[in-house]
């Protein structure tokens, strides 16, 4: 048995007409973590997660679920995972506990073994159990989605785009949830255009561009990548032009006494770049510091594989 949730090897994707979507992705989900799936549109994450739902047939490669083949052994791959897709289709004349006790009844989950109201208490929503589906909010059928996708239990969780939509609480309520599960044992794929979201839960995260993975790293490592750090600085006069240092990548004016600098770290330290300033014949008043974070990686590495 694999340590890897999710194995891919060499996994391929040409659709008809030639568009090549993935262009041999290598990577492992381990087990028991929370895994970030991250890149631009058209990146090729939805085909690898329709792929592993079995919506869309790979060209080349192997994908392997929690240890089994997805072509040798499909029937133990599939119940192996939940899909929470990024679409939002139900049924609209079920209501929340019809659509859980129809989807336990599509994986052969017995009655006895069910556990509708429990994933709608865990969800927040109980109040809503007997509405028609129809009459949820976006958030709530978001929710109801990702109770769908755990109806059998499964030991991988894959959530694309889950929180696309939803308000500040509800997103918090969701990721509450998700770390819940994470603590049971669950492992969770997600996909998220929220790069503070990824940075905060993520153990790992792989990028793939144009169908390749261009990164797969521990996220603090991931983020440690980052060169660029950008230092704010209050001076004691008004100012029409910054001053120039070799020094600084870049320098822009915030304001009339502000001047904002970003330095590359591995070339000099925010204190020579703050003596550059006093060089200037300009007192400092004031000192703020960004460190770089996911979005500058993630940005920084999708231009470098345009």
């Amino acid at each position: 048995m694999t340590d890897a949730a999710i194995s891919l090897r060499d996994l391929s994707k040409t659709y008809a007409g030639g568009k090549q979507a993935l262009r041999g992705i290598s990577l492992d989900v381990p087990r028991g973590q929370i895994f970030g799936l991250l890149g631009p549109n058209g990146a090729g994450k939805s085909t690898t997660i329709n792929i592993l739902a079995g919506m869309v047939n790979k060209t080349g490669g192997t994908a392997e679920i929690w240890g089994f083949d997805l072509d040798r052994d499909p029937r133990n791959a599939k119940a192996s995972i939940g899909i929470v897709p990024q679409e939002i289709l139900f049924d609209p004349f079920f209501t929340p506990f019809e659509t859980l006790e129809n989807q336990a009844g599509l994986y052969g989950v017995p009655k006895a073994k069910r556990r509708s109201d429990a994933l709608l208490a865990a969800v927040h929503l109980t109040d809503k159990r007997d509405a028609y589906a129809r009459s949820l909010s976006g958030g709530m059928k978001r929710r109801l989605l990702v109770a769908k996708a755990m109806v059998h239990s499964p030991p991988v969780l894959v959530l694309d785009e889950p929180t696309a939509g939803v308000d500040v609480e509800l997103r918090q309520q969701l990721w509450a949830y998700v770390r819940e599960l994470n603590q049971r044992g669950v492992t969770v794929v997600l996909t998220t255009h929220y790069l503070e979201e990824a940075e905060e839960l993520c153990d790992r995260i792989a990028i793939i561009n144009h169908g390749q993975v261009i990164a797969n790293e521990p996220t603090r490592a991931l983020v440690g990548m980052a060169s660029e750090k950008v230092v704010e600085v209050t001076v004691d006069r008004d100012l029409t032009v910054p001053p120039a240092a070799p020094c600084f990548e870049k320098i822009e004016l915030k304001g009339e006494r502000t001047i904002v600098i970003t330095y590359d770290k591995r070339r000099v330290n925010a204190g020579e770049v703050l003596a550059a300033v006093t060089e200037a014949g300009l007192g400092i008043v004031d000192v703020s510091t960004r460190e770089a974070d996911l979005e500058d990686v993630f940005l920084n590495l999708t231009r470098a594989a345009a």
